[in-house]
C-alpha cells in the first residue's frame, strides 16, 4: 500500500469519527432540552379549580336541565339551559359599630323572561315582518282585510307591547303591539303562490306601516317562490287519495238503510252534506263514507232505499297513524260487504284480495316515509295546512 493509499485512509478514519463525534453532543443537548420540557411545572393558583385531589375513577354525569321547548309547528327547537352560577353570600362589614347582625345580600334582579321568536314556519310560509314600536292593531284594519282576498292562507301575529306571547292580531281590538309578523302560505291544493301574490302581500303591508312611520322588512322574493315551487311538487307526488267501494254482487243493489245502521255503531257521525265520517279526537276526519248515488245519505232515507253500493275514502296525507287507519277502513268496509252480501273492490271494480292490499300498505309506507323526511308527517298541523 503507498503512503497516498495510507494518507487517504486516515483522513476518512478521522471525518468518521467527527461526524459521530457531533452526532453524539447533538443528542445529548436535544435529551436536556426534552427533559426540561416535560417537568412538572410550577402550579398556577388561578388556574387550580380545587386543592382536593379527585379520585380519577370518579365519574362526573352530565346533568340535562329543563329544556324550554318552542311548540311551534314545524320545528321544535330544544334549548338547554346551563345551570346557573350559585349566588356568592355577601360579605360582612368590616365596620367597628357593624355589630354581630349578618347583613343580608343585596337581591339580585330576575332577568327578563325571553320572548320568543315569532310563529313563522320557514318550510311552507313566506314572512313579513314589523317593527310596530306600539303602533294601534286598527291601524292595519285595511292592510288585514286585503291580505284575505290574496288566495292563499295569511296569518297576522303581533307581539303586545310589555308582553312575552305572541297572539294572533285582532284589528278591531284596542291593543297596541311592539312586534308585527305576516306570513302568507307558498302552497295549497290549489298550487303554488305566485310572484304576484307575494308582492300584494308585501305592498298591503308596507302602506299600512310607512303611513304610521313604522319599518318593514319583506323576506326575499326569488327564494320564496323557489321553496314555493319545491314544497307543491313535493305535495303533488304524495296527494293521494284512496278509494275503497261496496257494490252489489252481479245486477243487484245494496241496501242503504242497514249501510247506515252499520256505519253508526261504528262510531261515524253523519255531516250535513250527507257523508258519514270517522273523526280522531281533534275532530278531523280519518275516513268517510260517501253514496254511489247522487242522492247523499240522510235520516229520511226509506227502509227499503238501496244503491248501487257506497265509496270509502282516505286522505293519505291529512290522517296520522295511516297504516292503523287504512287497516280500520278495510276491515270496516269488509263488514259492510257481509251485511249486504256485497263485495269489496278497489277504485277500477277489481275485488280486493290481501295481496292487493299489501301492495297498497306498501306504496303507504313509502309515501309516510318521504313525508317524514320533508318534515311533514302524515296528519301533522303542517300537512293539514298544506293538503286543505
Amino acid at each position: 500500500m503507498s503512503d497516498l493509499q495510507i494518507g487517504l485512509l486516515m483522513i476518512g478514519a478521522a471525518v468518521v469519527i467527527g461526524v459521530l463525534l457531533f452526532n453524539w453532543l447533538q443528542e445529548r443537548r436535544f435529551r436536556k432540552q426534552i427533559g426540561a420540557a416535560f417537568q412538572t411545572p410550577v402550579a398556577d393558583a388561578l388556574a387550580q379549580r380545587s386543592a382536593a385531589p379527585r379520585d380519577p375513577q370518579e365519574r362526573i354525569e352530565p346533568a340535562l336541565h329543563e329544556p324550554m321547548v318552542d311548540a311551534g309547528e314545524e320545528a321544535v327547537v330544544v334549548h338547554i339551559q346551563r345551570p346557573a352560577e350559585p349566588a356568592e353570600a355577601a360579605p360582612r362589614p368590616d365596620h367597628a359599630d357593624a355589630g354581630p347582625r349578618d347583613v343580608p345580600a343585596a337581591a339580585a334582579p330576575s332577568p327578563a323572561a325571553p320572548v320568543p321568536p315569532a310563529p313563522y314556519d320557514e318550510l311552507i310560509e313566506y314572512r313579513v315582518r314589523v317593527a310596530a314600536d306600539g303602533a294601534v292593531a286598527g291601524a292595519f284594519v285595511d292592510a288585514f282585510n286585503g291580505t284575505r282576498t290574496l288566495g292563499k292562507p295569511v296569518r297576522w301575529m303581533g307581539l303586545p307591547a310589555g308582553a312575552s306571547a305572541w297572539e294572533d292580531v285582532q284589528p278591531w281590538r284596542d291593543a297596541r303591539y311592539k312586534e308585527l309578523v305576516v306570513t302568507l302560505q307558498l302552497a295549497d291544493r290549489n298550487g303554488a303562490v305566485r310572484e304576484e301574490q307575494l308582492l300584494a302581500l308585501c305592498e298591503l303591508v308596507k302602506a299600512a306601516a310607512h303611513s304610521q312611520g313604522l319599518r318593514v322588512v319583506c323576506d326575499d322574493l326569488a327564494e320564496a317562490l323557489e321553496r314555493a315551487q319545491a314544497i307543491d311538487r313535493f305535495c303533488v307526488d304524495v296527494d293521494v287519495l284512496i278509494g275503497l267501494n261496496v257494490v252489489a254482487r252481479g245486477e243487484g243493489t245494496v241496501n242503504l238503510v242497514r249501510i247506515m245502521r252499520q256505519a253508526e255503531s261504528s262510531g261515524m257521525v253523519l255531516g250535513a252534506d250527507g257523508v258519514f265520517q270517522l273523526l280522531d279526537s281533534r275532530g278531523e276526519p280519518l275516513y268517510a263514507l260517501c253514496n254511489h248515488d247522487a242522492e247523499p245519505f240522510g235520516g229520511g232515507t226509506a227502509e227499503g232505499r238501496s244503491s248501487q253500493g257506497v265509496t270509502l275514502q282516505f286522505d293519505v296525507p291529512r290522517v296520522p297513524d295511516g297504516l292503523k287507519v287504512f287497516d280500520g277502513m278495510v276491515a270496516f268496509g269488509r263488514r259492510l260487504a257481509n251485511e249486504v252480501g256485497g263485495i269489496l273492490v278497489d277504485d277500477n271494480l277489481r275485488p280486493l284480495t290481501d295481496s292487493g292490499i299489501e301492495k297498497i300498505r306498501s306504496q303507504l309506507t313509502e309515501i309516510y316515509a318521504r313525508m317524514e323526511a320533508r318534515g311533514v308527517p302524515s296528519g301533522s298541523r303542517r300537512s293539514l295546512r298544506l293538503f286543505s
